[in-house]
Protein backbone atom coordinates (compact mmCIF):
# COMPACT_ATOMS: atom_id res chain seq x y z
CA UNK A 1 0.00 0.00 0.00
CA UNK A 2 1.58 3.46 -0.86
CA UNK A 3 1.19 5.88 1.67
CA UNK A 4 -1.05 8.98 0.57
CA UNK A 5 1.02 12.03 0.03
CA UNK A 6 -0.41 13.96 2.46
CA UNK A 7 0.52 11.32 5.16
CA UNK A 8 4.24 12.25 4.33
CA UNK A 9 3.88 15.33 6.93
CA UNK A 10 4.01 12.61 9.55
CA UNK A 11 7.51 12.60 9.40
CA UNK A 12 8.05 16.34 10.32
CA UNK A 13 5.90 16.51 12.36
CA UNK A 14 5.96 13.17 14.71
CA UNK A 15 7.07 14.52 18.27
CA UNK A 16 4.53 17.96 17.83
CA UNK A 17 1.76 15.05 17.21
CA UNK A 18 2.33 13.23 20.68
CA UNK A 19 1.80 17.01 22.27
CA UNK A 20 -0.56 18.07 20.32
CA UNK A 21 -3.11 15.59 19.95
CA UNK A 22 -6.32 14.99 22.64
CA UNK A 23 -6.64 11.68 24.95
CA UNK A 24 -10.15 9.71 24.63
CA UNK A 25 -12.90 9.99 27.36
CA UNK A 26 -13.50 7.82 29.83
CA UNK A 27 -16.62 6.17 27.87
CA UNK A 28 -14.05 4.25 25.49
CA UNK A 29 -12.67 2.06 28.38
CA UNK A 30 -16.70 0.91 28.66
CA UNK A 31 -17.01 0.49 24.66
CA UNK A 32 -13.62 -1.90 24.52
CA UNK A 33 -14.53 -3.66 27.29
CA UNK A 34 -18.03 -3.92 26.84
CA UNK A 35 -19.06 -2.92 23.01
CA UNK A 36 -15.32 -4.75 21.43
CA UNK A 37 -15.18 -7.71 24.34
CA UNK A 38 -11.47 -6.66 25.11
CA UNK A 39 -9.96 -8.34 28.27
CA UNK A 40 -6.84 -9.37 29.43
CA UNK A 41 -6.83 -12.30 27.56
CA UNK A 42 -7.46 -10.58 24.12
CA UNK A 43 -4.70 -10.11 21.39
CA UNK A 44 -5.40 -6.63 20.32
CA UNK A 45 -4.00 -4.74 17.14
CA UNK A 46 -3.63 -0.93 16.81
CA UNK A 47 -3.63 -0.31 13.08
CA UNK A 48 -2.11 2.86 12.02
CA UNK A 49 -0.75 3.34 16.00
CA UNK A 50 1.31 6.48 14.85
CA UNK A 51 2.88 7.90 17.86
CA UNK A 52 1.12 4.97 20.17
CA UNK A 53 -1.56 7.78 21.47
CA UNK A 54 -4.22 4.95 21.95
CA UNK A 55 -2.04 2.80 23.95
CA UNK A 56 -2.70 3.97 27.26
CA UNK A 57 -6.11 3.75 26.81
CA UNK A 58 -5.86 0.18 25.61
CA UNK A 59 -3.57 -0.67 27.92
CA UNK A 60 -6.12 -0.38 30.52
CA UNK A 61 -7.80 -3.89 29.40
CA UNK A 62 -5.03 -5.52 30.46
CA UNK A 63 -5.20 -7.28 26.29
CA UNK A 64 -1.59 -7.88 24.93
CA UNK A 65 -1.52 -5.66 22.22
CA UNK A 66 0.66 -5.51 18.81
CA UNK A 67 1.25 -2.06 16.93
CA UNK A 68 1.26 -1.58 13.24
CA UNK A 69 2.58 2.05 11.48
CA UNK A 70 3.85 2.71 8.25
CA UNK A 71 5.69 5.54 9.35
CA UNK A 72 9.11 5.13 10.68
CA UNK A 73 9.17 8.67 12.49
CA UNK A 74 5.61 7.70 14.33
CA UNK A 75 6.64 4.22 14.70
CA UNK A 76 9.99 5.41 16.57
CA UNK A 77 8.42 7.86 18.58
CA UNK A 78 5.56 4.46 19.97
CA UNK A 79 8.50 2.40 20.22
CA UNK A 80 10.33 4.78 22.61
CA UNK A 81 7.49 6.09 24.72
CA UNK A 82 6.34 1.75 24.80
CA UNK A 83 9.43 -0.26 24.52
CA UNK A 84 7.36 -3.22 25.66
CA UNK A 85 4.61 -3.34 22.66
CA UNK A 86 5.88 -4.86 19.53
CA UNK A 87 5.75 -2.25 16.70
CA UNK A 88 5.59 -3.37 12.94
CA UNK A 89 6.61 -1.70 10.27
CA UNK A 90 3.06 -2.71 7.94
CA UNK A 91 0.19 -1.09 6.12
CA UNK A 92 -3.96 -1.89 6.79
CA UNK A 93 -3.70 -4.27 3.71
CA UNK A 94 -0.23 -5.97 4.16
CA UNK A 95 -0.31 -6.55 8.29
CA UNK A 96 2.80 -8.60 9.47
CA UNK A 97 1.07 -10.96 11.50
CA UNK A 98 -0.55 -14.60 10.89
CA UNK A 99 -4.07 -15.44 9.75
CA UNK A 100 -6.80 -15.22 12.90
CA UNK A 101 -4.18 -14.56 15.03
CA UNK A 102 -6.16 -11.18 16.90
CA UNK A 103 -9.40 -10.78 18.61
CA UNK A 104 -9.73 -7.55 18.00
CA UNK A 105 -8.10 -4.79 15.59
CA UNK A 106 -8.29 -0.94 16.53
CA UNK A 107 -7.91 1.81 14.38
CA UNK A 108 -7.66 4.69 16.29
CA UNK A 109 -7.97 8.85 14.39
CA UNK A 110 -6.63 6.49 11.42
CA UNK A 111 -8.87 4.28 9.57
CA UNK A 112 -9.62 7.29 6.71
CA UNK A 113 -6.15 7.14 5.80
CA UNK A 114 -7.03 3.39 4.65
CA UNK A 115 -10.46 2.78 4.04
CA UNK A 116 -10.49 0.58 1.64
CA UNK A 117 -11.57 -3.04 0.72
CA UNK A 118 -8.41 -4.15 0.52
CA UNK A 119 -7.46 -2.91 4.30
CA UNK A 120 -10.85 -4.64 5.63
CA UNK A 121 -9.99 -7.69 4.25
CA UNK A 122 -6.60 -7.98 5.54
CA UNK A 123 -7.58 -6.75 8.67
CA UNK A 124 -10.17 -9.28 8.88
CA UNK A 125 -7.64 -11.95 7.51
CA UNK A 126 -5.83 -11.61 10.98
CA UNK A 127 -8.89 -12.19 13.12
CA UNK A 128 -10.09 -15.13 14.76
CA UNK A 129 -13.80 -15.58 13.83
CA UNK A 130 -15.86 -13.58 15.69
CA UNK A 131 -13.43 -10.81 16.48
CA UNK A 132 -14.16 -7.39 16.60
CA UNK A 133 -12.91 -4.02 14.64
CA UNK A 134 -13.42 -0.79 16.50
CA UNK A 135 -12.88 2.61 14.32
CA UNK A 136 -12.66 5.95 16.95
CA UNK A 137 -12.15 9.50 15.92
CA UNK A 138 -11.50 12.43 18.28
CA UNK A 139 -13.53 15.34 15.85
CA UNK A 140 -13.55 18.97 16.58
CA UNK A 141 -16.87 20.59 17.80
CA UNK A 142 -17.49 23.33 14.90
CA UNK A 143 -20.36 24.10 16.35
CA UNK A 144 -18.09 26.36 18.80
CA UNK A 145 -17.59 29.69 16.95
CA UNK A 146 -13.93 29.79 17.72
CA UNK A 147 -12.69 26.22 16.57
CA UNK A 148 -15.35 27.35 13.45
CA UNK A 149 -12.88 29.83 12.49
CA UNK A 150 -9.96 27.52 13.36
CA UNK A 151 -10.96 25.19 10.70
CA UNK A 152 -11.84 27.84 8.40
CA UNK A 153 -7.94 28.98 8.74
CA UNK A 154 -6.72 25.41 8.38
CA UNK A 155 -9.48 24.06 5.68
CA UNK A 156 -8.02 25.73 2.89
CA UNK A 157 -4.46 23.93 2.93
CA UNK A 158 -6.49 20.28 2.82
CA UNK A 159 -6.46 19.55 -0.57
CA UNK A 160 -6.97 16.44 -1.22
CA UNK A 161 -6.27 15.00 2.19
CA UNK A 162 -8.33 12.01 3.53
CA UNK A 163 -10.07 13.35 6.74
CA UNK A 164 -12.80 11.70 8.95
CA UNK A 165 -14.88 14.55 8.81
CA UNK A 166 -15.75 14.17 5.41
CA UNK A 167 -17.26 10.83 6.16
CA UNK A 168 -15.60 9.63 2.81
CA UNK A 169 -14.33 6.58 4.55
CA UNK A 170 -17.91 5.43 5.25
CA UNK A 171 -17.65 4.37 1.77
CA UNK A 172 -16.29 1.40 2.77
CA UNK A 173 -18.56 0.08 4.38
CA UNK A 174 -20.73 -2.13 3.69
CA UNK A 175 -17.97 -4.96 3.74
CA UNK A 176 -18.20 -8.20 2.96
CA UNK A 177 -16.30 -9.33 5.74
CA UNK A 178 -17.56 -7.29 8.38
CA UNK A 179 -21.55 -6.27 10.03
CA UNK A 180 -22.01 -3.14 12.00
CA UNK A 181 -23.03 -3.64 15.74
CA UNK A 182 -22.80 0.10 17.40
CA UNK A 183 -22.21 3.60 17.10
CA UNK A 184 -21.75 5.85 19.65
CA UNK A 185 -20.83 9.67 20.20
CA UNK A 186 -19.47 11.14 23.36
CA UNK A 187 -18.15 14.74 24.56
CA UNK A 188 -14.54 15.00 24.79
CA UNK A 189 -12.12 17.72 25.61
CA UNK A 190 -8.33 18.61 25.44
CA UNK A 191 -7.35 21.01 28.20
CA UNK A 192 -4.21 22.71 28.18
CA UNK A 193 -2.37 26.39 27.10
CA UNK A 194 -3.15 27.30 23.85
CA UNK A 195 0.08 26.89 22.83
CA UNK A 196 -0.28 23.14 23.11
CA UNK A 197 -4.75 21.98 22.73
CA UNK A 198 -4.55 24.79 19.45
CA UNK A 199 -1.29 25.88 17.89
CA UNK A 200 0.55 22.40 18.33
CA UNK A 201 -2.66 20.26 17.72
CA UNK A 202 -3.13 22.41 14.45
CA UNK A 203 0.53 22.27 12.91
CA UNK A 204 0.70 18.63 13.89
CA UNK A 205 -1.68 18.04 11.07
CA UNK A 206 -0.27 15.77 8.31
CA UNK A 207 -1.22 18.79 5.61
CA UNK A 208 0.04 20.98 7.44
CA UNK A 209 2.94 19.35 8.86
CA UNK A 210 4.22 18.79 5.29
CA UNK A 211 4.01 22.21 4.12
CA UNK A 212 6.48 24.93 2.75
CA UNK A 213 8.37 26.60 5.67
CA UNK A 214 6.87 29.92 4.65
CA UNK A 215 3.87 28.55 4.43
CA UNK A 216 3.69 27.17 7.92
CA UNK A 217 5.13 30.25 9.27
CA UNK A 218 1.88 32.14 7.47
CA UNK A 219 -0.37 29.75 9.17
CA UNK A 220 1.01 30.17 12.33
CA UNK A 221 0.93 33.71 12.46
CA UNK A 222 -3.28 33.05 11.17
CA UNK A 223 -3.43 30.89 14.21
CA UNK A 224 -1.52 33.28 16.62
CA UNK A 225 -3.74 36.24 15.88
CA UNK A 226 -6.72 33.85 16.19
CA UNK A 227 -5.50 33.35 20.39
CA UNK A 228 -5.19 37.28 21.00
CA UNK A 229 -8.75 38.29 19.87
CA UNK A 230 -10.34 35.20 21.30
CA UNK A 231 -10.47 35.85 25.11
CA UNK A 232 -11.26 32.32 26.29
CA UNK A 233 -8.11 31.24 24.40
CA UNK A 234 -5.74 33.84 26.34
CA UNK A 235 -6.85 31.88 29.60
CA UNK A 236 -4.28 29.83 31.17
CA UNK A 237 -5.96 26.58 30.57
CA UNK A 238 -8.00 26.26 27.27
CA UNK A 239 -10.72 23.40 26.92
CA UNK A 240 -10.78 22.24 23.04
CA UNK A 241 -13.93 20.49 22.51
CA UNK A 242 -14.41 17.62 21.16
CA UNK A 243 -16.70 14.61 20.12
CA UNK A 244 -15.28 10.96 20.30
CA UNK A 245 -16.74 8.89 17.79
CA UNK A 246 -16.54 5.40 18.17
CA UNK A 247 -17.78 2.59 15.87
CA UNK A 248 -17.68 -1.02 15.80
CA UNK A 249 -17.75 -4.18 13.43
CA UNK A 250 -18.05 -7.82 14.07
CA UNK A 251 -16.17 -10.10 11.65
CA UNK A 252 -19.08 -12.82 10.31
CA UNK A 253 -18.44 -15.78 11.70
CA UNK A 254 -18.83 -17.50 8.55
CA UNK A 255 -15.38 -15.51 7.11
CA UNK A 256 -11.93 -17.64 6.87
CA UNK A 257 -8.89 -16.50 7.28
CA UNK A 258 -7.46 -16.86 3.91
CA UNK A 259 -5.92 -20.05 2.92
Amino acid sequence: MQLHEKSQGYREGAKDYVKGRPGYPPETEAWLRDTLGINQNSKVLDVGAGTGKFIPTLRKTGAQITAVEPIAEMRDELQRAYPDVLALDGAADGIPLPDASVDAVICAQAFHWFATSAALADMARVMVRGGMLGLIWNGRDETIPWVAELSEITNRYEGNTPRYRTGAWRKAFPAPDFEPVSEKQVRNAHIGSAEEVVLKRTMSVSFIAGLPSDERAALERDIRALIDRTPVLREEKVSFPYETSMFAYRKKQGCLAAP
